[in-house]
């Protein structure tokens, strides 16, 4: 083992590699943060480059632009209000708000720092337990799963502001807008109404730029916001670059919120099919139910950064727990990542870590090293991003408009995607004018088909209802579900008598 860490080391550490690792951290960020350009899209553009490399060198630049991606989804999430990639939806609760209030530097820092935090502890615990949590993920059957997506939706009561009835009305808006298009388990069409265009169902990466984007960008044309706009450019300018070591301690001093989010984020990593669009959510909901000011979320709350960049970073490294031990692609991006292992010839299951530790341990220290980067990385980028603010709104407006149309139409190549963006951002912006989160909606749209998927599974397997209630681990996070919405009804009626 000895000497395939030293192997793994040498083999990572060389300048040359070095250099594309940094290279590909900086593209997975860049990549990121523009709406509709996701992380496996990103992944997938940089397979065909690692074929002629070493096994080492292919499988560490193709990781550099995983973690890069995980924290690039800030930027735009801080300083438009537009989340990168779906795993940066949560960190735009706070941090918009925290740009809106002449902070942007101190929002970007603090999720840059926290990223960073989140992929360490996550490397950390691959490296530890990589062996039992992997055998812990592969035992939850469609029961556990969907008592898990179930606990999942319960978010939704604490995304929902001052309004439990809209905040439900907004997550079922969602759930419902899932079930058009193809049937997940049999693939019939459902719901279109006679419409061609709903016929492939409407893609979530339209749903998220046109809820987020597309609204944003409508709301932005406002009249009414045009002096705040123009004024918060100069309040930001520069201001953050002296007080990075500040920031830095700001994230340290919240040790429980930064470990317990970046656990959330490994242990939903280590789900398959979970990923970091979920881990970044729950982390965020507990952040908020555990904090002492939980009215102070929304409003450009640290700890919400913290969480939702923690949660989501920390991600990757659970992901890659059942893929080293077991052979199981976390997420899209992890089979990407297996199959480049495979091009080289390497087969993936259990015995990976035996046969080829030096390529385990190369991917370990690739992730520590492309942590590393992606920090530094980000800190240079910052004053780019930052400078962002200062453009007229009759540039960014346009410019962000076509990157939200070029990401949506190179999704599936199709333009009738383009139509239901357009469709689904006045619906968006309508939704902001009425004062219905948008949150809860988009959180609909990701576990609304995950949980009818493992419904209906439970079912052909069994027609036991009762074995959600008697399995443990689904009669548990079931409880928990219930729970967390007793809590969250009991807290914001606390609120209101306190307001009252």
């Amino acid at each position: 083992m000895t000497d395939a860490f030293l192997t793994a080391m040498s083999g990572v550490m060389e300048p040359y590699t070095l250099m594309l690792m940094m290279v590909a951290t900086c593209a997975g960020i860049i990549a990121a943060a523009i709406p509709g350009f996701t992380i496996t899209m990103a992944i997938v553009l940089t397979l065909p480059l690692t074929f002629a490399m070493p096994p080492m060198q292919g499988i560490a630049v193709m990781l550099s632009v995983y973690v890069g991606g995980l924290s690039g989804g800030l930027f735009s999430a801080a300083l438009l209000g537009i989340p990168g990639t779906p795993s940066a939806v949560a960190t735009t609760f706070d941090a918009f708000p925290m740009a809106r209030q002449g902070k942007p530097g101190k929002a970007l820092s603090l999720g840059l720092f926290a990223s960073f935090i989140g992929s360490i502890i996550s490397i950390a615990v691959l490296i530890i337990a990589a062996p039992p949590l992997a055998m812990l993920a592969v035992k939850l059957g469609p029961w556990e799963y969907f008592a898990l997506i179930i606990f999942a939706l319960t978010i939704i009561a604490s995304l929902v502001g001052d309004s439990l009835i809209r905040g439900l009305i907004a997550g079922l808006i969602g759930i419902g807008i899932a079930t058009i298009g193809p049937d997940p388990l049999m693939g019939r069409e459902r719901f279109t109404f006679g419409y061609e265009i709903l016929a492939a169902g409407i893609p979530f990466l339209v749903i998220l730029i046109g809820m987020y984007a597309m609204s944003q960008l409508l709301s932005e044309l406002e009249p009414s916001h045009d002096q705040h706009s123009q004024t918060s450019g100069s309040l930001i300018s520069g201001d953050m670059r002296p007080h990075l070591w500040q920031t830095a301690k700001g994230v340290i001093m919240r040790p429980i919120n930064v470990i317990r989010s970046s656990l959330i984020g490994v242990f939903i990593g280590a789900v398959p099919g979970a990923g970091s669009s979920i881990s970044n959510l729950l982390a965020y909901d507990q952040a908020k139910r555990a904090s002492r000011h939980p009215e102070t979320f929304g409003k450009g709350e640290p700890d919400g950064v913290v969480a939702s960049e923690a949660g989501n970073s920390s991600t990757v490294g659970g992901s890659l727990i059942p893929l080293i031990a077991l052979g199981i692609p976390g997420s899209p991006a992890d089979a990407v990542l297996m199959a480049a292992i495979m091009v080289h010839g390497i087969s993936i299951g259990p015995r990976l870590i035996l046969d080829h530790p030096d390529l385990v341990y190369s991917m370990f220290i690739a992730m520590a090293i492309a942590s590393v980067f992606m920090l530094f990385i980000g800190i240079l980028l910052m004053r780019a991003f930052l400078n962002l603010l200062n453009i007229p709104k009759y540039i960014i407006v346009p410019t962000v408009l076509a990157c939200c149309a070029i990401g949506t139409y190179t999704l599936n190549n199709r333009l009738s995607d383009l139509y239901l963006l357009a469709c689904i951002g006045i619906v968006g912006y309508i939704l902001k004018k009425l004062d219905y989160p948008l949150a809860p909606l988009v959180l609909g749209v990701v576990l609304g088909p995950i949980a009818e998927t493992n419904l209906r599974r439970a079912f052909q397997t069994s027609t036991d209802w009762t074995l959600f209630f008697t399995r443990p681990i689904s009669a548990l996070l079931l409880a928990l579900a219930v729970a967390s919405i007793a809590y969250s009804v009991y807290s914001l009626i606390k609120q209101r008598k306190a307001v009252a």
